[in-house]
């Protein structure tokens, strides 16, 4: 029906051609400038909070356990975007107030740390204690062990699982339009807000997430083939 009232209507499928065109370059420019940057900044700040957070888990001093299974455990038994209404909307209640975009940031990242630092302690412990008994035979304390001799070896098991929690983060972005971060989501709400061809915009900004996520998917498949060069079959 929708689509036989456009195909129908000359003028129509002109209108449309040109909003679609003109409404193109803003949307490109908000997922340059914010969605992807984003998305980045979140990530390695995560991936950061992610290793710790998987050291502490795996640590035998208990009160660094605990703190770390208690916010692993907020984190994924809360929805993000209640976490990020919390942190724009919540915290100002009681006198703290922060920028959309430095909001997004922190609440991305609290996010990836946690459901992140389980992919790396699942990566980590998956390495035979043998490595470990290994590199203490040479004479390696445990950060250098660590360091040079786990982590190395949980990188390339982790990297797939990781991978796929980065190209989930960039279409988590969409939700900081909700907090007023004007990436491409919130751009194509706006220009959408001013025309009224919703199903028009929305469509032409899932093409580009999804133009974004399957270019994400192949640099993975990359990454991964290097990985495996250096297994033995």
């Amino acid at each position: 029906m929708y689509l036989n009232s456009i195909f129908s209507n000359p003028e129509r499928m002109e209108r449309l051609g040109d909003i679609a065109q003109s409404s193109f370059l803003p949307l490109i420019e908000a997922a340059v400038q914010f969605t992807l940057p984003l998305s980045v900044i979140s990530f390695i700040l995560g991936l950061f909070l992610a290793v710790l957070t998987a050291l502490a888990r795996i640590s035998t001093v208990r009160i660094l356990q605990w703190i770390a299974r208690v916010y692993v455990s907020i984190i994924r038994g809360t929805p993000l975007l209640v976490q990020l209404f919390i942190l724009f909307y919540g915290l100002p209640t009681v006198g703290v107030t922060i920028d959309p975009f430095p909001a997004a940031v922190i609440g991305f990242s609290l996010n990836v740390g946690a459901y992140a630092s389980e992919v790396i302690r699942a990566a980590i412990l998956s390495i035979p204690k043998g490595q470990w008994e290994a590199a203490n035979t040479i004479g390696m304390s445990y950060s250098q062990a660590l360091r040079r001799v786990i982590l190395p070896q949980a990188s390339r098991v982790s990297v797939p699982p990781l991978s796929n929690t980065f190209i989930s983060l960039v279409k988590d972005t969409s939700l900081a339009a909700l907090i007023l971060v004007t990436e491409m989501f919130r751009v194509a709400q706006q220009i959408a807000a001013t025309n009224y061809e919703f199903l028009l915009l929305y469509g032409q900004a899932a093409v580009i997430y999804w133009v974004i996520c399957f270019s994400l998917s192949l640099v993975q498949g990359q990454l991964e083939n290097r990985f495996d060069r250096y297994v033995s079959r």
